[in-house]
């Protein structure tokens, strides 16, 4: 779309459905960090990359060991490396480029979410198990760290208790969210009794705690691209964000600066109040109507606007807001409740996962602005009756017309056209100003062209037999010349029409010149032999090659014209 052309006063937030995405039961997806490719985990446990750009699979990626759902799927900081939750219990490391498994671990618990070190690290991967604390997973040795969810795990290094019980006496069902921070080196951590624990996973430690009011289960919670913003969801329908006060880099160091300053005699104490210099609630959203959960929340890819599904049943509603907490779109998809979705990381498009396993991609719908193109263009409503001036197509000298044109751009624009042009900067894109790794960044797969169906080619060889021995087999009408003995006939070589009379049969086709000078060569023998004979000799089936050839050099005892059609 020409950027000049849009319409500076639309949103730039998704309006419409633009397509869909559909191979077998898809579950959940993610974009790399450039939003080139789009991974889909699928029911039959393969994993799906799907080339944005053309809407077409460029890789497919299936482990013989796992024929469960996909629960998850995250790429890597440089795109090279995705990593795979499935309802087995499995987290698989895949190499993209190649399409092979790197390595595959085994947890005692379905990992609900597993999400890759954003640092340079591939090895380490946090993990939400269904019913047990998230976990810092090292793929390479399989080793697990299971990280506090309450202040008291600290020192017991239990388990909080659970507000949902089974009455069985089968352990509790809590499951717990967590992310890294911009750089990975804090996670943090939502628990059941609506706190946010900020927790230093190399030493196990919690360094501060957030409540939340009202003390809801903490569903969700999610960075901002650029680290500025945290999102969470909780059981009470409402999204909050809240400001990160902390410095993207070296946060432990501050943790460490402000646990030293902390005068708090009460451990606990001492951590809410850290962390009320840590995170700053920014803003809240809820639909005060109709009091709807949330599935998903995510941020857009620059931070400016929160997407939140609704987790209705029967309905696909995605609810955008600016982030100042007012509701600009909703967006209303087909009957099919929603489980997941994206926002891309460059352009104004969401894509959403509905319950069937289809993949609908969300665009804008835009208006283009004609008058951009020169500042006296109007666009008008309705036909208008035009009166020209008296001077407007009056003749102008050309050196004052290029004197005015001067003026006129010097005087709105105030360029200075003896300034020197800098084209070899390169200025860094806002989205990925944080890459150090750009130039190694996987952002497209190569094709691989797909091989032809082997029923295909069987079909393609019986037709072309088929036709060669149509061709050399000859006519009812040869047969049956051949039978009599009496005149030679045309083959059905090629498209002919017969008189009424049935004494002469034409070609449509002309042959060429070269064509033309060997016909008339073969011409003369057989009329020689009429003026001493008197008499056709008897033609003999041949190839239809030749046969069109030799059909061409004949003419029967009754023509007396050498014309040839």
């Amino acid at each position: 779309m020409n950027a000049p052309i849009i319409d500076p006063l639309q949103g730039d937030f998704p309006e419409v459905i633009e397509e869909y995405l559909e191979h077998g039961v898809m579950k959940c997806i993610a974009f790399n960090r450039r939003g080139t490719l789009l991974a889909a985990g699928c029911a039959d446990g393969s994993c799906i990359i799907w080339d944005f750009e053309t809407r077409g699979i460029a890789k497919e990626l299936q482990d013989k060991d796992c024929v469960a759902a996909i629960t998850s799927v995250c790429w890597s900081k440089d795109g090279h490396c995705i990593l795979v939750s499935a309802a087995d219990k499995s987290l698989t490391l895949w190499d993209v480029v190649n399409g092979e498994k790197i390595t595959r671990t085994t947890l005692q618990q379905t990992p609900l979410q597993a999400r890759l070190h954003p640092g340079s690290s591939k090895s380490l991967c946090l993990a939400c198990p269904l019913s047990s604390a998230p976990m810092i997973v090292d793929l390479n040795t399989g080793s697990t760290t299971v990280l506090p969810v309450s202040v008291s795990d600290t020192a017991a290094g239990l388990l909080p208790p659970s507000r949902n019980k089974f009455s069985d006496g089968s352990p509790p069902f809590t499951p717990t969210a967590a992310c890294f921070n911009k750089y990975g080196d804090l996670v943090y951590v939502g628990n059941s009794k609506g706190e946010i624990l900020i927790v230093d996973h190399m030493n196990k430690q919690v360094r501060a705690v957030v409540s939340i009011s009202g003390g809801s289960v903490i569903k969700n919670i999610i960075f901002s691209r650029n680290g500025q913003y945290l999102l969470t969801n909780s059981n009470d329908r409402t999204i909050r964000i809240y400001e990160n006060l902390l410095p993207l880099k070296d946060g432990l160091k501050v943790l460490d600066e402000l646990t030293t300053s902390c005068d708090e005699v009460d451990e606990a104490e001492k951590l809410k109040a850290i962390g009320s210099k840590c995170l700053a609630l920014f803003r809240d959203f809820q639909d005060s109507i109709t009091k709807v959960h949330w599935k998903v929340p995510c941020f857009s890819g620059d931070g400016e606007w929160v997407v939140g599904g609704s987790a209705s049943k029967g309905e696909h509603k995605i609810y955008i807001w600016d982030r100042a907490g007012h509701l600009v779109k909703i967006l209303e998809g087909p009957k099919e409740a929603l489980i997941d979705l994206a926002w891309h990381p460059v352009h104004p498009i969401v894509v959403s996962v509905s319950l069937t396993g289809l993949v609908y991609i969300w665009a804008k719908d835009y208006t283009e602005n004609w008058s951009a193109f020169a500042p006296d263009f109007k666009e008008l409503e309705e036909n208008e009756e035009y009166v020209e001036r008296e001077d407007e197509f009056d003749l102008m000298p050309e050196t004052e017309k290029v004197k005015g044109r001067r003026n006129y751009l010097v005087k709105d624009t105030d360029v200075n056209e003896d300034d020197e042009v800098d084209i070899m900067t390169v200025e860094k894109e806002s989205d990925f100003s944080d890459s150090d790794m750009s130039h190694e960044e996987l952002c497209f797969l190569p094709a691989v062209p797909c091989p032809d169906v082997a029923e295909q080619q069987d079909k393609c060889v019986g037709s072309t037999s088929k036709l060669a021995d149509s061709n050399h087999s000859g006519s009812p009408l040869s047969e049956e010349a051949g039978q009599n003995g009496g005149q030679a006939m045309n083959h059905a070589s090629s498209p002919v029409e017969e008189d009424t009379g049935g004494t002469r049969l034409k070609r449509k086709r002309k042959p060429s010149e070269k064509g033309m000078e060997l016909q008339a060569e073969k011409v003369r023998k057989p009329l020689k032999n009429m003026k001493s004979s008197g008499k056709l000799s008897k033609m003999k089936n041949k190839p239809v090659v030749v046969e069109e050839q030799d059909t061409d050099s004949y003419v029967f005892a009754d023509d007396n014209t050498d014309e040839y059609h």
